[in-house]
């Protein structure tokens, strides 16, 4: 598989002031734009892959979720997809883009689809990778158990231990050394309290109340490997969007852009590429 691009090669954080909070990102390249949402273990710099490869053709910005990287968090301490889709609104108004494609991995793909069910004008494409559906359909006590169980990892471990913890399982058993190194070196950096906030936000989300809604064109990507949102449920997922595509990335696991980010961003480029 394709060799992750090196940290070097990684644009600065830069700040937008959005709906009275400080948001960053990272961009890269000119052309149509292109907005990259990380998972509930990420940041920005996860995306250094598409960051590079992708930006000889589109503007592509990755933004740290609140309460992730150099962001602010939000204010409510149980926020929805629906509170994180807000602030992505701000995030764009504040950045002046119209219109974009909108990718959405895994926990992000939860407030990408949020933002597809309420603002569709501003999109011109939206692909969900590896998607999360949330925890709300599940039994309360399933529910409580899963987010309570995610906040006191991190409380027992902190991040470095948690990363070094759970990296190898967001990958295939095939990854190479440095997407593992990759995915652990970025949630490394994660703080607690953004990370309970995003928890909490599973808890509250069914991306299956969004997805009926969505009139933009989309594409669900999954992988074979992916033993966190597994491919069926992703299927799932694309079946329950009008028109929605679905693409299998044989190999990877659930971390797909960062251990196949060659085959991943073939599917993002020949995707938005098709748009009319």
């Amino acid at each position: 598989m394709t060799e992750a691009a090196p940290i070097a090669d990684l644009p600065p954080l830069q700040h937008a002031a959005a709906g009275g909070r400080s948001l960053a990102y990272r961009e890269a390249g000119r052309g149509p734009a292109l907005v990259l949402l990380h998972g509930i273990g990420s940041a920005s710099a996860s995306w250094r892959a598409q960051l590079s490869s992708l930006s000889d053709r589109f503007h592509v910005i990755a933004w740290d979720a609140p309460g992730y990287g150099g962001s602010d968090a939000l204010l409510a301490g149980e926020p929805g997809p629906q509170d994180y889709a807000a602030a992505l609104l701000d995030f764009v108004n504040a950045l002046g883009l119209l219109r974009f494609a909108l990718l959405g991995h895994s926990w992000g793909a939860l407030i990408a689809a949020a933002f597809a069910h309420r603002h569709a004008a501003r999109l011109t494409a939206l692909i969900l990778a590896n998607a999360s559906p949330g925890y709300a359909a599940a039994s309360p006590d399933i529910r409580r158990a899963r987010v309570e169980g995610r906040i006191a990892d991190m409380h027992e471990y902190g991040p470095a231990d948690l990363a070094a913890k759970r990296a190898p399982g967001l990958l295939s058993p095939n990854a190479n050394p440095s997407a593992i190194e990759m995915v652990r070196a970025t949630m490394s950096q994660l703080r607690p309290g953004g990370y309970a906030q995003a928890a909490r936000m599973l808890g509250l989300a069914n991306i299956f109340e969004d997805a009926p809604f969505i009139e933009t064109r989309t594409l669900v990507i999954g992988a074979t490997h992916d033993t966190v949102t597994p491919e069926e449920g992703n299927q799932r997922i694309a079946a329950a969007i009008s028109g929605a595509r679905y693409a299998s990335l044989v190999g990877p696991g659930h971390a797909s852009y960062v251990e196949d980010p060659a085959a991943f961003n073939a599917q993002v480029t020949g995707f938005i590429g098709t748009a009319p």
